[in-house]
C-alpha cells in the first residue's frame, strides 16, 4: 500500500512508520495518555466550546422576544440573503475548479505541476485583508482596471461581484485539496477499463470517477461552504458595508456590536454558530465516509 502526500499531490511508498508510531503510542504509560487526552479536551473546551456557549447564552440573555426581533430585522434578512447568494455562486465555481485542478495534478505530469499545487495553497498563507486590498488595487476606481470598468459602468468593488471574487479566493483550496490524494490513491485502472469498453470521457467521469470520489468531494464542498459563510476580512475590505445593501452576516454582527447592540449582535452571531455546529456534524460524517471509502487518503496504517 501507499501513503498519500497531499502537499506533493503524488503517491509515496509507505515506510511502516505509521504502524511503529501506533505501537509506540500504545506503549506509553496510562497516566501519560490520560494527561495528554485531558489536556486536549481542556484546551478545546476553554478556547472553542466555552466561547461558543457564551455566544448562544448571550443571544438569549434578554429573552426570546429581543432575539426574534434581532434575527428578523430587515437588515439582518438582507445580510442573510446576500450571504446565501455569495455562497451559492462561490461554492459551485470553486467545486468545478477544484475537480479540474485535482484531475490535472493527480492524473498528468506536466511542467509547472508543483507551481500549480503551491498556488492552490496560496490562500492558506495570505491574510484575507491583504486579499481584499489586492482586489481593490486591481478592480477599484483608482486600480489597474478601474478606469475601464468605470467607462463601461461595471461595479466590482463595493458591490456583490467583489465580495464573490474575494470569497472565491479564500475558499479555492478546499475541494482540490480533498480530491488530489483520493484521485492519486485510486489510480487510473478503473477509468482505463471503462474507456477500453467504449465509454466516453464524460461517461467515465460521471459513472466511474465521480462515484469513487463523491465523499471526498462532498467533504470539500462542506468545508468550502463553511469558509464562505464565515469570511470576514476580505469581504469587509471590498464591500461598502451599507446595511440592507452590501452587508453579509459577519459584517452585520460587527456593525451591531460596534453600535453597542451587543445582544442583537450575539443573536445574529448565534445563526453563524448554529451553522458551524451543523457543518461540524456534516464534516465528521463525511470525513468518516471518505476515510472508509479511501482509508489511505486519511493516513490510515497499512494492513
Amino acid at each position: 500500500m501507499a501513503d498519500i502526500t497531499a502537499n506533493a499531490g503524488r503517491v509515496v511508498p509507505a515506510s511502516g512508520n505509521t504502524r511503529v508510531a501506533h505501537r509506540a503510542a500504545a506503549d506509553e504509560p496510562i497516566w501519560v495518555r490520560r494527561s495528554l487526552i485531558g489536556l486536549v479536551f481542556v484546551f478545546l473546551g476553554v478556547f472553542l466550546v466555552v466561547p461558543l456557549a457564551i455566544v448562544l447564552s448571550s443571544a438569549l440573555s434578554q429573552g426570546w422576544a429581543l432575539y426574534a426581533r434581532a434575527v428578523t430585522d430587515p437588515d439582518t434578512w438582507s445580510a442573510i440573503v446576500l450571504t446565501l447568494w455569495v455562497v451559492a455562486i462561490t461554492v459551485p465555481l470553486n467545486t468545478l475548479f477544484g475537480i479540474a485542478a485535482a484531475w490535472a495534478i493527480a492524473r498528468f505530469d506536466f511542467r509547472g505541476r508543483s507551481v500549480l499545487t503551491s498556488l492552490i495553497d496560496l490562500p492558506f498563507s495570505v491574510s484575507p485583508v491583504v486579499v481584499g486590498l489586492a482586489y481593490v488595487l486591481v478592480f477599484g476606481r483608482g486600480g489597474w482596471l478601474g478606469p475601464w470598468l468605470g467607462a463601461h459602468d461595471i461595479q466590482i468593488i463595493f458591490a456583490m461581484p467583489g465580495m464573490v471574487l474575494v470569497t472565491m479566493f479564500v475558499t479555492v483550496p478546499f475541494v482540490a485539496r480533498e480530491l488530489i490524494p483520493v484521485l492519486a490513491e485510486r489510480g487510473q485502472e478503473e477509468e482505463e477499463g471503462a474507456l477500453s469498453l467504449g465509454a466516453s470521457g464524460w461517461q467515465t467521469f460521471f459513472r466511474v470517477t465521480l462515484p469513487a470520489v463523491k465523499w471526498g468531494l462532498l467533504y470539500g464542498v462542506v468545508l468550502t461552504t463553511a469558509r464562505a459563510l464565515g469570511e470576514y476580512g476580505a469581504v469587509a475590505v471590498v464591500s461598502g458595508r451599507v446595511p440592507g445593501e452590501n452587508e453579509t452576516l459577519t459584517l452585520r454582527v460587527d456593525m451591531l456590536y460596534e453600535n453597542y447592540q451587543a445582544t442583537a449582535a450575539f443573536a445574529v452571531a448565534s445563526l453563524l454558530a448554529v451553522i458551524a455546529l451543523i457543518t461540524l456534524v456534516l464534516k465528521t460524517y463525511l470525513g468518516d465516509r471518505k476515510d472508509n471509502a479511501c482509508p489511505l487518503s486519511a493516513g490510515a496504517p497499512d494492513s
